[in-house]
């Protein structure tokens, strides 16, 4: 018979741990784990829409400066073309007006073409050309033509300039307004330019 006194006894009475408390006891690994996929996935939602926001964002901006150019590049070749009034006040006398006039007919097409593809795009969202292919081509086609613009508007000018030392008539007047339409849609075109260039930076990143 064991003595109730005997020091060993008492030992292993006295090392025997303590039942656990629950309250303290962690939550079990598989509610963690499905609450981290759940962030995971809403970050995921998240960030996708975030990039459909900034792309949505990105091709509103383009359609409006590009519909502006469009206008004004019509408007600039429509009043060039037509500044027909005999004799020397002919604008296909000049090689700085023809020069305005075919720039301002290109623009126009160009203009036109990307704004209708943008329109088409936001309305079916199915892009017609992969986004890292167009940023590309917008870049590239909008510094070509906002060029040709200030570069036809630039030649015409001092032509404008001299007729209209010697005789300030419907001629001169029109040509004054071709070139003005001209500046503008070179204005409009330059936005379009900063646009498709931050697109093309940034298109691994949104």
């Amino acid at each position: 018979m064991s003595n109730s006194n005997d020091p060993t006894t008492q030992n292993a009475t006295q090392q025997q741990p303590p039942p656990p408390n629950p309250a303290q006891q962690p939550p079990p690994p598989a509610a963690v784990d499905l609450e981290s996929g759940r962030a995971a996935r809403g970050g995921v939602v998240s960030n996708i829409m975030e990039k459909w926001k900034k792309e949505d964002l990105l091709k509103r901006g383009s359609s409006a400066s590009r519909g502006f150019g469009f206008i004004f590049s019509f408007l600039a070749f429509v009043i060039m073309a037509s500044n027909h009034h005999g004799d020397w006040r002919d604008f296909d006398h000049y090689e700085e007006y023809r020069y305005v006039v075919g720039v301002a007919f290109l623009s126009t097409f160009y203009t036109g073409l990307q704004s209708w593809r943008i329109i088409h795009e936001l309305q079916t969202r199915k892009e017609l050309i992969s986004w890292r292919n167009l940023a590309v081509f917008e870049f590239g086609g909008d510094q070509i033509f906002a060029y040709l613009l200030l570069s036809a508007a630039s030649s015409a000018i001092p032509l404008t300039n001299r007729m209209r030392e010697g005789a300030d008539n419907v001629f001169t007047d029109s040509s004054a307004a071709a070139i003005s339409m001209a500046i503008f849609a070179f204005v409009w075109l330059a936005i379009s330019s900063l646009i498709s260039g931050y697109k093309l930076l940034k298109q691994s990143y949104i």
